[in-house]
């Protein structure tokens, strides 16, 4: 038996060494959102010919396009984050941008268009969707644990792994630009049920032990239990893990931050459940224990 429960506050300086800046740069900077929520255009293009900066900016100027930020791309791609724009104002800023690299061909990769009541419609629809999974998620855990204090664990644990991808992902904003869009909310759900699956496991080992040991040490009980299911856990997570980095490493521009974003949830939710949810279900026990006392 591993004494997991010893190093609590190793547990929890981890955490707040991730969470902090995440969180931070939250409050302050929040994250980019993608044209699937603001309403607007996502043009990316590749030149046979790079082309200066200044001459993007120039054309851009002359076309009078309501270019928002212009990212370059690998192998002389380019992808223009755009306002409410018309094709036509869109094929005669190509057009333009031809003209500047010398006439050479300009392929278009990707050409995408959303109204803003649609962005918005998509924003609210996410929300919703995370607060049902929440409230459906602590209903739950606590009727099949016969235990309000287990389906607040869960949740507190799920909390904190969508603060540190969201966190991540402002951060990533800030620094590099990126932004969040339909498949970040994606794997933003994917990483709650991701989350809560193995937190609903180790507390199912927990249970049986207590049903086995009523008189055992509640942290006893836990260690037990966090050492038997901690191989598979890793085991598990690190199959997923593996295919993961194989797609941010050799994958498309198109999925490589769904990617990202997937396997931060992955990796946050695997640590998260034997390192945050059941620390708080110990630290709830030993709080009502000493109310008894008293």
């Amino acid at each position: 038996m591993i004494r997991f429960m010893k190093y609590i506050w190793v547990y929890v300086f981890i955490s707040s060494l991730v969470l902090i800046p995440g969180v931070y740069s939250l409050v302050k900077n929040g994250v980019n959102p993608s044209v699937d929520f603001t309403g607007g255009s996502i043009v990316e293009v590749k030149t046979q010919v790079p082309i200066e900066k200044s001459a993007i900016d120039e054309v851009v100027k002359d076309q009078k396009v309501p270019v928002i930020s212009i990212q370059k791309q690998d192998k002389g791609a380019y992808l223009f984050r755009m306002g409410q724009v018309s094709e036509e104002q869109i094929s005669k800023f190509i057009a333009a941008l031809k003209i500047k690299s010398g006439g050479s061909s300009i392929d278009i990769l990707r050409n995408d268009t959303i109204g803003p009541i649609l962005g918005s419609e998509l924003l609210f629809k996410s929300i919703v969707a995370a607060i049902f999974a929440v409230i459906a998620i602590l209903l739950y855990v606590a009727y099949a644990f016969k235990d309000i204090k287990s389906g607040v664990a869960a949740v507190l644990a799920l909390i904190h792994d969508v603060l540190v991808v969201f966190g991540s992902f402002s951060l990533f904003g800030y620094f590099f630009g990126i932004e969040v869009d339909t498949l970040f909310m994606t794997a933003f759900l994917t990483t709650m049920s991701f989350s809560v699956h193995d937190t609903i496991v180790i507390f199912d080992r927990i249970r049986e032990y207590r049903k086995r040991s009523p008189n055992a040490p509640f942290a006893d009980v836990i260690d037990v239990a966090l050492t038997e299911t901690m191989g598979r856990s890793l085991v598990n997570s690190f199959t997923i893990i593996f295919m993961l980095l194989a797609l941010v490493l050799i994958g498309g521009e198109t999925v490589r931050f769904f990617a990202v974003a997937l396997l931060i949830g992955t990796i946050t939710g695997t640590y998260s459940s034997p390192f945050v949810a059941t620390p708080i279900l110990l630290l709830w026990n030993k709080l009502e224990e000493k109310k008894k006392k008293h």
